[in-house]
């Protein structure tokens, strides 16, 4: 747990960056010097180039530009900031220069808030033992404190020594805990091995047990619900032009842009036959714009943005006149809704989204999937703080997450879940479990496995108890032969094995 928390911190702090452009004087006196981002304190004016991750929290106070926000708010596309808006240590500006005003040191700022609540829920996380595991020791030491007393005390009353010692030596090996240790791992060890086989990588027989008491789910949303990347929702074209116009004219010009959204209405055009834009200009925090047979073309996001609304709308306009708009979103995961219904059957408690978008884009995520517990516009720590006032309550909760931004909540869960394929490092280096294919509907599967497992556990723990009482008795009130005492003890440890590997088998993953 320990080298685990270190490669989540170490993994977490390579997203600030080790110096800023801090800005000395006003106007023609203005110098720039390059500082450790340790040494910036609250007032401190810096200065952030396009592509570079900005170093410090703070305010806006003079430029226009896009960040990408993803890594802590998990927003799926970068949001425009200007003069007046917050931003955030680790996220990475776009194609505009920003002046930011320190809000914060760099020892308080976002990302050292999410190294502390990882480190400290990391630490105080419970540290629970397999049942069998807190009375193997005792129930061991036991036994040889009855052997003793087994071979003493009929030998006090006179029996002769080598039949007190081969009633001994039988009371040992029929007593002894084989069976009931073996009645927990191969169980367990089986139905890891079967979510492993279905893509669900369990890190210890001890996570595969508290998965079963999982009460409640909690999602992330972007990356985990939805893809994580936008897709092109509605086209709404106006005058005489057509949607694939409309699409066609707005590919020709995002073709040489590198933004995400961009690139979602290229995937859209796929199909059209584009044209080539020429004197393209990147505009930061508006959009792009390029001449297209003669005319002037520009893609560029609504002025609305800071409007809470469901996804993003872009503009297209030719020689200033707006030829229509397209509305893009973040996609759905096809099986998200179905999971969620499953999920509501096989849990007693209703499953929460925990997201830093906002509202009104979390409530149709919510009517989407079908979760009524929508908590939105999270930074890392309330996220935390979310899943600790529901553990807080008795609740077992599970929190399914990708981001950087969602470790404080996987780290403070009971059973924190990375989505492999596209995960952060911090993320599958804080869960206890990872779903390497990004496949959902393996996760009311695992929850189901998990009980599963336990009864079977049971059973054998009956068996095996079974086996070692008749044998007890038989050997301390007659005479067992220890050869039969041997085949007894053997026989009931290979079949509680033979039993948990049952767990193997498919129809074991429902």
């Amino acid at each position: 747990m320990t080298q685990r928390t270190a490669d989540s911190v170490s993994s977490l702090l390579t997203l600030a960056p080790e110096t800023a452009t801090r800005v000395l004087g006003v106007g023609p006196t203005e110098e720039l010097e390059t500082v450790e981002t340790a040494e910036l304190g609250a007032g401190d004016v810096i200065l952030v180039r396009p592509g570079e991750r900005i170093g410090a929290d703070g305010d806006v106070i003079e430029g226009t530009s896009e960040v990408d926000q993803a890594a802590m708010t998990g927003e799926s596309v970068p949001v425009r900031r200007g003069p007046g808006d917050p931003v955030l240590s680790g996220t990475v500006n776009g194609t505009g220069a920003l002046r930011v005003r320190v809000g914060r040191p760099a020892s308080e700022s976002v990302i050292a808030r999410v190294v502390a609540m990882v480190e400290t829920a990391s630490a105080t996380k419970a540290k629970t033992q397999l049942f069998i595991e807190k009375v193997e020791q005792r129930y061991s030491l036991g036994v040889v404190i009855a052997t003793l007393v087994v071979f003493f005390l009929p030998l006090a009353l006179g029996e002769d020594f080598q039949a007190a010692l081969l009633r001994a030596i039988t009371f040992m090996i029929v007593a002894s805990p084989c069976a009931v240790v073996l009645s927990t791992m191969p169980p367990l060890l089986a139905s890891i091995a079967n979510a492993g086989r279905h893509g669900v990588l369990v890190k210890s027989a001890t996570v595969m047990e508290q998965i079963g008491r999982t009460q409640l789910v909690a999602f992330d949303k972007t990356g985990t619900l939805t893809e994580g990347a936008p897709v092109v929702r509605t086209v709404d074209p106006r005058g005489p032009y057509s949607v694939d116009d409309v699409l066609r004219l707005a590919a020709a010009v995002e073709q040489q842009s590198e933004h995400p959204l961009g690139q979602a209405i290229m995937r859209a055009a796929a199909h059209l036959d584009i044209p080539v834009a020429t004197d393209f200009r990147a505009i930061p925090g508006v959009g792009v714009e390029g001449t297209v047979d003669g005319h002037r073309m520009r893609v560029s996001q609504d002025e609305t943005e800071h409007v809470d609304r469901i996804g993003t709308v872009v503009t297209v306009t030719i020689d200033g006149v707006p030829v229509g708009t397209i509305d893009l979103d973040d996609a759905l995961r096809p099986d998200a809704a179905a999971v969620v219904d499953r999920l509501s059957a096989v849990t007693t408690g209703r499953v929460h989204l925990l997201t830093g978008d906002n509202e009104v884009t979390a409530q149709a995520i919510g009517a989407r999937t079908g979760i009524a517990q929508v908590h939105a516009r999270l930074l890392p720590q309330d996220k935390a703080d979310v899943v600790r006032e529901l553990e807080a309550s008795g609740t077992a909760v599970m929190v399914v997450g990708d981001g950087v931004n969602d470790a404080p909540a996987l780290a403070t869960a009971t059973v924190g879940v990375a989505m492999g394929r596209h995960g952060s490092d911090l993320a599958l280096d804080t869960a206890d479990a990872i779903i390497i294919r990004d496949d959902l509907s393996t996760i009311p599967n695992v929850i189901t496995l998990s009980p599963r497992a336990r009864r079977f556990v049971i059973a054998n723990l009956i068996i095996a108890g079974t086996f070692i009482a008749t044998l007890v008795l038989w050997d301390l009130l007659g005479t067992l032969p220890l050869p039969l005492a041997v085949a007894g003890h053997e026989g009931s440890t290979v079949i509680v094995a033979l039993n948990g590997l049952r767990l193997l088998r498919r129809s074991a993953w429902k």
